[in-house]
């Protein structure tokens, strides 16, 4: 049985009573800490914190000591949304976009989505479960720990029970839940170009009725997105799941208006994610439920697109989440330390925003929010302890440096 006693902790963030339900307004510009503290674990579970001035030296018997001065410890990262699972970068897209052309245009000529599901066909279940675990151990070291993966590049029934059977090898072997979500609507497969209607027969009479036959997904999404799938799809998909064990999620309003949110809310999506483009009615929409808006400005960055208007959710006291949304077409990075910082820069958070998006908020997005976002006694989720720094706003401010020295437990 491991005992490990973190001692002189500069800042212990995050500790807090887990709230009844994701942070809004003003609740997202405070983030508990406590100053000069210590941080007891045992068999990797939070079983006691505090000031160091209120510890005493017979309750450090049987621990191993790391001394923690100058460095911060908090909660690891809850990333809602990713497609860590895929078979092949796209870089050469990156050239495509340097000469010029649109997310919209790479698609029409093979790439994007049809590109990743093409080489995802081309692979075997036994390669693709190899080169995603190691991509989802590098996250963990990155600060993750919680993470949703899902499909969508499979576009057959075959390749996409495929990506979510992977995700669930995943999950057997890392020690951070993961949460598996079915994307059945991602794009036109090839077969059914000019068909959707054929298309989205085909998955709700038969793709989620077998992904519900064999517990594959925790979650249902689609791409709603003028030349994919639109709201009337949403609504269907949502019906279909009507009363099983699969909740809702969307891509929505990424570069269209489509009423996507507004039927979202009215099926209690968990989270609607993208929102780069907002009107008054949307953010009525999202104001009359309880779905977290994910925002996702690695995407913006690197697409070069609008960021979600982050200022104007908070405002209307809309809870916001933050997630990296690393595929590897429009956001080739799981880096949620760039994330944090690219909220403060270009979205306009402030740094205790942002972090409560990218811890709390996250844990809400992924109904992981009674185990993980936060730190209290009995949590077992990872920790990172911080390379030196002055002050929280730092890691936010210092964008591209490596600002982990541990993750613990």
């Amino acid at each position: 049985m491991r005992k490990t006693a973190v001692l002189n902790i500069k800042e212990l963030l995050q500790v807090r009573s887990l709230p009844a339900k994701p942070l809004t307004g003003s609740e997202l510009s405070k983030v508990p800490a406590l100053k000069n503290a210590y941080l007891l674990l045992h068999n990797k579970e939070v079983v006691d914190f505090g000031e160091m001035a209120s510890l005493k030296e017979f309750e450090l018997e049987g621990y191993e000591t790391l001394d923690a001065a100058d460095r911060f410890v908090f909660p690891a990262f809850c990333d809602s949304h990713t497609h860590s699972v895929f078979a092949a970068p796209r870089e050469q897209e990156l050239v495509d976009k340097i000469n010029g052309l649109t997310y919209q245009e790479i698609a029409a000529k093979g790439g994007g989505i049809l590109n990743s599901a093409k080489k995802v066909q081309e692979m075997s279940e036994e390669a693709l479960f190899r080169i995603s675990l190691e991509r989802v151990k590098q996250m963990i070291a990155g600060g993750t720990g919680a993470l949703e993966i899902k499909s969508g590049y499979g576009l057959t029934l075959e390749n996409e029970l495929k990506m979510l059977r992977v995700i669930q090898r995943i999950k057997a072997q890392v020690d951070i839940p993961i949460k598996a979500t079915f994307l059945a609507a991602h794009a036109l497969p090839v077969e059914f170009q000019g068909n959707k209607e054929g298309f989205m027969n085909e998955v709700l009479q038969r793709w989620i009725p077998r992904v519900l036959q064999e517990g594959l997904a925790d979650y249902i999404d689609l791409f709603c997105e003028a030349g994919y799938f639109d709201a009337e799809d949403i609504r269907l998909t949502a019906h279909a799941i009507q009363g099983t064990s699969i909740k809702l999620k969307v891509h929505v309003n990424q570069f269209t208006v489509l009423n996507g949110i507004e039927v979202a809310v009215q099926h209690e999506a968990i989270s609607v994610d993208h929102l780069e483009v907002l009107e008054k009615e949307d953010l009525a929409a999202l104001k009359s439920g309880t779905t977290v808006a994910t925002l996702l400005p690695a995407c913006s960055f690197y697409l070069n697109i609008p960021f979600s208007p982050a200022r104007d959710l908070i405002k209307e006291g809309i809870p916001i989440a933050l997630a990296s949304d690393f595929n590897p077409g429009s956001s080739p990075t799981s880096n949620l330390f760039f994330v944090w910082s690219l909220a403060c820069v270009k979205m306009k958070l402030t740094p205790e925003e942002a972090f409560n998006a990218l811890t709390i908020n996250g844990a809400f997005a992924m109904g992981l929010q009674k185990t993980h976002g936060a730190i209290f006694k009995g949590y077992q989720g990872k920790l990172i302890l911080t390379a030196k720094a002055p002050s929280l706003a730092y890691f936010p401010y210092a964008f591209g440096a490596t600002h982990i020295h541990e993750i613990l437990n």
